[in-house]
């Protein structure tokens, strides 16, 4: 399965992204450090949210078939850039989750987030820990 995405520099250091499926538009742009406004995500901005969603929707995706409800689930990662080379160092992820969930209901839903795509992809010089926070009423 493939999925165009297209690109259009539009000026300021910010490009416009095209999903082609949906036509759905997003803009990027250099962050601060490097000449941007600090407006808009940054293209390993999105890096960093991509895990974090991609975690959260394979969970989801496992509770669904499972007839799990794992409504109030939420996240926050961080982004931790490091230098020689730049590059992403860094994205702990914090996964929070129903407090009802059994212990088997929990280890299923863990393994499938760790299996997300996003996850696999990252170089394994990137340090993108996962934890689970069991905290959701």
């Amino acid at each position: 399965m493939s999925v165009e995405i297209t690109g259009t520099y539009i000026g300021a250091k910010k490009v416009q992204l095209v999903h082609g499926p949906s036509g759905e538009v997003l803009i990027t742009e250099a962050p601060k450090d490097n000449g941007g406004e600090g407006k808009s995500f940054s293209p390993t901005d999105l890096v960093a949210a991509a895990f974090g969603s991609c975690v959260m929707t394979t969970i989801a995706i496992v509770a669904e078939r499972s007839s799990l409800s794992v409504e109030g689930m939420h996240m926050r990662v961080e982004k931790h850039m490091q230098s020689e080379p730049r590059r992403i160092g860094n994205i702990p992820l914090e996964v929070h989750l129903p407090e009802s969930l059994t212990e088997q209901d929990r280890r299923k839903l863990e393994r499938a987030g760790l299996a997300c795509p996003v996850h696999k992809s990252l170089h394994p010089e990137v340090k993108a820990e996962i934890t689970f926070v069991y905290d959701v009423r």
